[in-house]
This record gives C-alpha cells, sequence and structure tokens, in this order.
C-alpha cells in the first residue's frame, strides 16, 4: 500500500516532540505539509528541522482561547487535523482537587473540541478531510494511578464519536488512536518517578511488569509505531473507518474487539 498525502495540509497538536513529533515526519513523508505547534518557538523550529518535507511552526498555547484564536488565524483550514496535545501524570486519586481536574480537561479535551469545531465546516464543504485524535489504552484500562488522566481520554473517544455522526456521509472521517504505553521523554520521567532510578532497560522492564502487565509486546512501543497508524488513518487508504478507536496498544486492552 501506498500512502500518498501530496496536496494535504495537516496540523498536529503537541508535535514539538514525542509522538506528536513522529506524527508530522511521518505525514510529512507521505507527502503532506505539516503544521507543527507548541509552546517554546525555539523547540518547535528544532522539531521542524527533523521534518523531511514541506513543515512549517506556529508557537503559541493552545489550550487558551487566545491562543486558538492565534492558531486558526495563521491556519484557517486544513485537510487533516490531529489532536495530539495533552499532559498525564501520577497522581493519588484523592489528592485531586477540582482545579487539577478542570487542567485536565481543559488541556486534553476541550482544546480537541475547539479545533474540532473550527476545522470541520471546511472539511465538510470540501468533501474530504481526517480529524483523529491521540487517545490511550487509559481511555478503556483506567490506571489506578492516574485516573484523571484516563477519564480525560475516555472522554475523547465520545468526543470522536460525536462528531464522527456529526459529519456523517460527508466524507470526512473521525477517529480516535487508542495508543498504548509509549516510549517519549515524558513517559521516561514518569517511569522513573515510578519505579526510580537505574539502567534504562531496567527501569522499563520493571514497570512493565509492575504497571502495564497486560501488554502483551511487554515493552514500551515507539512514537514511529503510533504515527504508523495515524497516517493510514489519515490516508484516502481508511475511508470506511469512522466512529472508530482504534488500537496501537501493544495488546494492552484485554478484549477481542477494537
Amino acid at each position: 500500500m501506498r500512502i500518498d498525502l501530496t496536496g494535504r495540509t495537516a496540523l498536529v497538536t503537541g508535535s514539538s516532540s514525542g509522538i506528536g513529533l513522529a506524527i508530522a515526519q511521518g505525514l510529512a513523508r507521505c507527502g503532506a505539509e505539516v503544521v507543527l505547534t507548541g509552546r517554546d518557538p525555539g523547540r518547535l523550529e528544532a522539531a521542524a528541522a527533523t521534518v523531511e518535507g514541506a513543515a512549517r511552526t506556529v508557537a503559541g498555547d493552545v489550550t487558551t482561547e487566545a491562543g486558538h484564536a492565534e492558531l486558526v488565524a495563521a491556519v484557517p483550514t486544513v485537510d487533516v487535523l490531529v489532536n495530539n496535545l495533552g499532559i498525564f501524570g501520577s497522581a493519588d486519586p484523592l489528592e485531586i482537587d477540582d482545579d487539577e481536574w478542570r487542567r485536565y480537561f481543559e488541556v486534553n479535551v476541550l482544546t480537541a473540541v475547539r479545533l474540532t469545531r473550527h476545522y470541520l465546516p471546511g472539511m465538510t464543504s470540501g468533501g474530504w478531510g481526517r480529524v483523529l485524535y491521540t487517545s490511550s489504552d487509559s481511555a478503556v484500562v483506567t490506571p489506578a494511578e492516574m485516573i484523571h488522566y484516563g477519564v480525560s481520554k475516555t472522554a475523547l473517544l465520545g468526543v470522536h464519536r460525536g462528531f464522527a455522526k456529526a459529519v456523517a456521509g460527508t466524507g470526512v472521517t473521525v477517529n480516535s488512536v487508542l495508543a498504548g504505553p509509549t516510549h517519549t521523554g515524558g513517559v521516561e520521567d514518569f517511569v522513573r518517578e515510578l519505579v526510580g532510578d537505574g539502567p534504562w532497560e531496567e527501569a522499563q522492564r520493571e514497570f512493565m511488569t509492575r504497571y502495564r502487565p497486560q501488554s502483551l509486546l511487554q515493552r514500551l512501543i515507539e512514537p514511529e509505531e503510533i504515527a504508523n497508524m495515524v497516517c493510514y488513518l489519515a490516508s484516502p487508504l481508511a475511508s470506511a473507518t469512522t466512529g472508530a478507536a482504534v488500537r496501537v496498544d501493544g495488546g494492552y486492552v484485554d478484549a477481542i474487539l477494537p
């Protein structure tokens, strides 16, 4: 199969590192013009330099209404929207206060809702488009050490399903990717927080054994492996897949259905 996104513009939020950057790199290799977003202009420019093909950047905090307005003014329309931006971290469930719950929903859910609401009309009027959300295995298997994160990712599944219904029959598809435990800088810090210091391979193995024993892969997923699925779902080849939560979780979710 050949994924060809030549002539398409793709916006990837939270793309200065990790999964977002891998997605941007993958979409660019497929021929798309990629727009990277992030709060730090320096990191964003450094990330864009690693993208092979047409790439531009828009720096700003898209979790705020002002940052959202700046982004959509700079990039009024896109063909592919990848809502990848998200925050995560461990916390005692009984110690998570209302402000922290609101912060997780503002960043992980409402930011994606605002962008979807803005870009969907242009896609539907053109008869083609792709909206994708980076969700998580934690949306289905809520982790005890970060239920605020898990619940925010569960909410995204309802968001994508609802928007998919709203654009039924238009040629636009809306899907989520259920990413499993993935090897990023942030996850390395998270692993260290839970299992302590020591050689990385040992720390990773202890983390998977103690905190993610359901994984059939028995290792962290690489960002490029998530990006491969996103590129497929963003392509014309995935024209019959919409309203779906597609798993790239290393078999972590113990279910026989997607």
